[in-house]
């Protein structure tokens, strides 16, 4: 590994800093992550250094402390975010709190920078920040400046100076959303830093059995194997790895499956010749029973995801694997959500990631071959590995399931946000549609960090086509909102009442009926490879005075779950959804979420 060529992300906390480094790795040049305190000594080896953003600083502050020896390198740097700022601060110039942009924005060139080599005058980027850079330092020169339809323009939105090869950007050019940000990525990583592009992802296959082998030595590895795409590509790793016979699959059924989840699961995996070491635990009741009473999101899957230990402790007593490594099919994005590195904000904490199972990894008794990687590249790997089109493909598929997809309530409403209401009034007049902010919350991000806040809902003819567009006003201008869904009877309504609801079999049995409709509709209009994922959410919620669940649809479009843009779906088939959905019982009302991420998480919880 020594030969190769090599960028470092300096990982000041962003959601993204994992993101940038498999970016980079994408170019086939190896990434690798280090801390802003690292000695500057560690640094000397890398050809280049990307800078990433914070959710917890701000270059605005006098004390954030690293080595900023970094600078004096004779290497070029690259800053996205918070690391922009902070190269602008270091050589001078002046950053200030100014008007926040999230989501999309509209990049205008200025110059000829190398690193926009190639690019068209205007670029679609997006924006997660509070902070601006007002003042350049001597010598640097503004390459860009961003705009939107929600605000006036950002001046120094790209920054550089050619001289020194430093380079900063207000934007995040790593993320899906920044559409031509992998160009710019290589332009800095093959072009301005000169790397070789020879590293694979076969290359990482070979390098990650290697590693499993020396982890696992001789001890048997005992799988939680859900059935979705990571744990079976983990599966299959760690059998290439380890031989079939040292590798236990175990499924469990928890109650918060989709409809013939695990039968189909286990049929899969017997077809597919996972069957030699499957087994199978149905600890439904056992999950139903934990869960009962419980309102608060991130408690529901801290006691999910100690169930499912349990469960699995007991099951490797039984079958006397008790000397086994716990694996998990963890990627990336879960670890990163739940503040899994130094410096993250916890957005929500998936369940292969609850104190019990951290506890494990501190002992070296958890194996997690793809803790490296995103969605996308997961499924490289398993098309690689030669898993079947119908495996690889699956939707993702949440470990908490449907637990997180049933919101619960207490059935009081949350507090209003000052000034939320007159804000939305205003946009409404403005913009000519219905309005309203549901009294629930759900989780989002915002600048990196949790924000548990309030949905609001649209309802008007012609407006779907815009809704996004809408709604990302809605974000700036409506304090304590971050999630949008738009009615799909178009008609609206005059009171929500929020309802007590917790997790109970016969509210997941409606979800599985709503889930398994939408699911369908997908895959009669083709649309099942196109949408990346379609979470269905339960919400207690009455509208004028009928009915006890608001369905909301969540069709969403990504490759890595770090960010997400919704799909809006044909019209015919949103007739067919709505039309099927308002009649299982009790349904109050059905809605379409385009909310993008950030603000809003892919799910709601």
């Amino acid at each position: 590994m020594d030969a190769h060529d090599k960028i470092s992300i300096v990982d000041f906390g962003g959601q993204y800093a994992h993101l940038i480094a498999t970016k980079v790795r994408r170019l086939k040049v190896l990434a690798e992550i280090l801390q802003p305190e690292d000695p500057v000594e560690r640094f000397a080896e890398f050809k280049g250094i990307i800078l990433s953003g914070s959710p917890s600083l701000s270059a605005y502050d006098e004390d954030n402390a690293y080595d900023s020896r970094i600078y004096d390198l004779p290497v070029p740097i690259l800053g996205f975010c918070f690391g922009h700022q902070e190269i602008a601060k270091h050589y001078g110039g002046r950053v200030e709190h100014t008007q926040r942009e999230y989501g999309p924005a509209v990049l205008t060139l200025r110059g000829s920078s190398p690193i926009f080599r190639g690019l068209a005058p205007e670029e679609t980027v997006w924006m997660s920040h509070g902070d601006s850079v007002t003042a350049l330092p001597e010598g640097f020169e503004e390459i860009g400046v961003s705009s939107s339809e929600r605000g006036p323009a950002h001046r120094n939105a790209a920054i550089a100076h050619q001289g020194l090869r430093r380079y900063g950007f207000q934007f995040h050019p790593e993320v899906d959303d920044t559409l031509h940000g992998e160009e710019m990525l290589r332009n800095f990583v093959l072009d301005i830093c000169g790397c070789r592009p020879d590293w694979t992802m076969d290359l990482f296959s070979r390098e990650e059995e290697e590693r499993i082998r020396e982890q696992a030595h001789d001890r048997p590895v005992f799988l939680l194997a859900s059935g979705g795409v990571d744990s079976t590509v983990c599966a299959v790793l760690l059998g290439e790895a380890l031989g079939p016979e040292r590798v236990h699959l175990l499924h469990i059924d928890n109650g918060l499956l989709r409809k013939n989840e695990s039968a189909e699961v286990l049929e899969a995996f017997r077809r597919h010749g996972f069957d030699r070491n499957l087994h199978f635990v149905d600890a439904s009741e056992r999950f139903l029973s934990a869960l009962a009473g419980v309102v608060e999101p991130e408690r529901k899957r801290r006691i999910i995801g100690d169930t499912f230990l349990e469960v699995f402790q007991e099951e490797a007593s039984r079958l006397d694997l008790r000397d086994c490594l716990l694996a998990q099919g963890t990627i990336y994005p879960d670890t990163i959500e739940t503040g899994g590195t130094k410096r993250a904000d916890v957005i929500k904490t998936h369940h292969n990631r609850v104190p019990a199972v951290e506890a494990l990894i501190a002992r070296g008794q958890v194996i997690e071959p793809l803790r490296e990687l995103y969605k996308v590249e997961v499924r490289e790997l398993g098309e690689a590995l030669g898993l079947p089109e119908e495996l690889v493909w699956r939707h993702p598929f949440p470990g908490p399931g449907l637990g997180i997809r049933l919101l619960c309530s207490d059935g009081r409403a949350p507090d209003r946000t000052p000034g939320a209401e007159e804000a939305l009034a205003r946009l409404a007049a403005q913009t000519g549609v219905g309005a309203a902010i549901l009294p629930v919350r759900s989780v989002g991000v915002k600048a990196d960090l949790r924000a548990y806040e309030q949905p609001v809902i649209l309802w008007g003819p012609g407006l779907l086509p815009h809704a996004e567009t809408l709604a990302a006003r809605l974000y700036q201008e409506v304090p304590g909102v971050n999630r949008c869904v738009v009615d799909l009877s178009g008609k609206g309504f005059k009171a929500a009442k929020p309802l007590a609801g917790t997790v109970t079999r016969e509210r997941l049995d409606l979800l599985r009926e709503a889930d398994a409709m939408v699911m369908g509709g997908l895959r009669r209009h083709g649309l099942y490879r196109t949408v990346w994922q379609c979470p269905i959410v339960l919400v207690p919620l009455e509208l004028d005075g009928r009915g006890r669940e608001f369905v909301v649809i969540r069709p969403v479009l990504s490759e890595r779950a770090m960010t997400a843009r919704p799909a809006l779906l044909p019209a015919s088939l949103l007739d067919e959804l709505y039309a099927a959905i308002s009649a299982l019982p009790g349904v109050s009302g059905v809605a379409l979420d385009v909310t993008t991420k950030p603000p809003g998480t892919i799910e709601w919880e």
